[in-house]
């Protein structure tokens, strides 16, 4: 029986063997990106990767997901190691795709990068043979909450429940059997020392879809005889405005709405308009009192011109749960892989939010950073200025960090599963977040 010394270095020298399929892998990700549950090509690549290794796998999951269960020596508990399938819209970025405007401009493909590299270590070192738990490769649809009307109608013909992959995860249950789940993200570290961290305070949000009725009229014959939906929709803009100054620091409160649609034709008074907003915050008494506000200010456009409007509330995500036994883990493998000066275990306040947050209501979960890019996140300078840290680095902490929980009687990963208390139950959740009613 292996040492977990002796497994993290077998299964690091699988990975470093492997780099050219992973960078082959990644590459082929990042030059055809997908939108959320749309991501057909990405998930039959991942797929294909997980039949040369011989390893089973489900399909189709909420879509477009993929999961495989790698059995340990014995199934004492499991840990998910995941990364996410979809691209962001950003038509200026080079290397988007011209019909779409998809760009991997968030550094998703390298958290496929890191869940390859994690397969191969698995395969090549024989890693379950020595574990006392069971892995599940997890590549997860629809992190980025985008495009709204779209998903909404997903939801509406019963294709999906929710509108990103980890709650469709959660509603389908392949979280039941989960004790713990470890994932990554690429960031942009800029003029910072630190070059990667264990977890990252991010907050959460709902989401809205907002339309305004009024009443069409030429716009230039008879404009009195219409009801200007734009007009009802720069007012509810204003309303927000003016609610931000009651808006608390410590409370990390985020609202940015857009227009999806302005009206039909410019000589026709706007009777359709519709807007997607969130609403961020760092707790959900919160993000529910700041959204509250909001709705409002958009009913009293409507309502200051004559108009209509109709409020669709989205179940967006929670701001993540920390587990500081689970961080530990992390924490301490990334000082292996960077050298502590260049490691931190826990970040402050950024204004991003994940799905992942969802799950660390109901498990432990990690979703650490690390640093291989630059430009701005969902930006068209976004860049990966470093591919042997972004594909493989990123791999080596998956796995690493699921032989310490799981090697040597799985006894770090009991003491993690035991000394974690859900926020809620499944149940608690879906019933709590699943109808949300606005």
């Amino acid at each position: 029986m292996r040492t977990k010394e002796e497994l993290k270095k077998a299964a690091c020298e699988a990975i470093d063997r492997n780099r050219d399929k992973i960078f082959a892998f990644a590459d082929s990700i990042f030059d055809e990106p997908e939108l959320g549950f749309r991501e057909v090509k990405t998930s039959e690549k991942f797929g294909r990767l997980l039949d040369e290794l011989g390893f089973a796998h489900q399909d189709h999951v909420a879509l477009t997901g993929v999961v495989s269960n790698q059995k340990g020596k014995e199934s004492r508990m499991k840990v998910a190691l995941m990364g996410e399938l979809d691209a962001v819209i950003v038509p200026g970025h080079p290397h988007c795709n011209p019909e779409t405007g998809a760009a991997h401009a968030c550094g998703h493909h390298c958290m496929l990068a890191g869940l390859a590299g994690a397969a191969f270590a698995i395969h090549d070192a024989e890693l379950m043979d020595d574990l006392f738990g069971d892995i599940a490769l997890m590549a997860v649809p629809g992190e980025e909450f985008v495009e709204l009307e779209y998903r909404n109608s997903l939801k509406e013909q019963g294709k999906i429940s929710f509108l990103s992959g980890k709650q469709e995860f959660i509603k389908l249950g392949v979280m039941d059997d989960v004790d713990a789940l470890i994932m990554q993200h690429i960031y942009s570290a800029g003029d910072q020392p630190i070059h990667a961290m264990a977890a990252n305070h991010t907050i959460g949000f709902v989401g809205k879809l907002i339309r305004y009725t009024g009443k069409a009229a030429h716009a230039g014959v008879a404009p009195y005889n219409g009801i200007n939906a734009l007009n009802a929709a720069q007012l509810g803009l204003a309303g927000i405005h003016a609610q931000r100054e009651t808006f608390k620091d410590e409370d990390h409160i985020r609202v940015h709405p857009i227009i999806t649609k302005g009206g039909d034709l410019v000589n026709i008074v706007p009777a359709d308009v519709r807007m997607e907003t969130y609403v961020r915050g760092a707790s959900m008494e919160a993000i529910l009192n700041a959204s509250e506000k909001v709705n409002r200010a958009l009913h009293a456009g409507a309502y200051a011109v004559g108009a209509s409007c109709n409020i669709t509330e989205l179940p967006g995500y929670l701001p993540v749960h920390h587990h500081e036994p689970l961080d530990r883990v992390v924490y301490e493998n990334l000082c292996e892989l960077f050298g502590k000066e260049h490691t931190e275990c826990l970040s402050t306040w950024d204004g991003g939010s994940t799905d992942a947050g969802n799950i660390s209501q109901l498990l432990p979960v990690v979703h650490a950073y690390i640093a291989a890019s630059k430009g701005g996140m969902h930006c068209d300078d976004y860049e990966i200025i470093d591919k042997k840290t972004a594909y493989l680095t990123t791999a080596k902490m998956l796995i690493t960090s699921a032989i310490d929980l799981l090697a040597e009687g799985a006894e770090t990963g009991l003491e993690v599963k035991s000394s974690f208390k859900p926020l809620m139950t499944k149940e608690e959740y879906l019933k709590n977040w699943g109808h949300l009613e606005g």
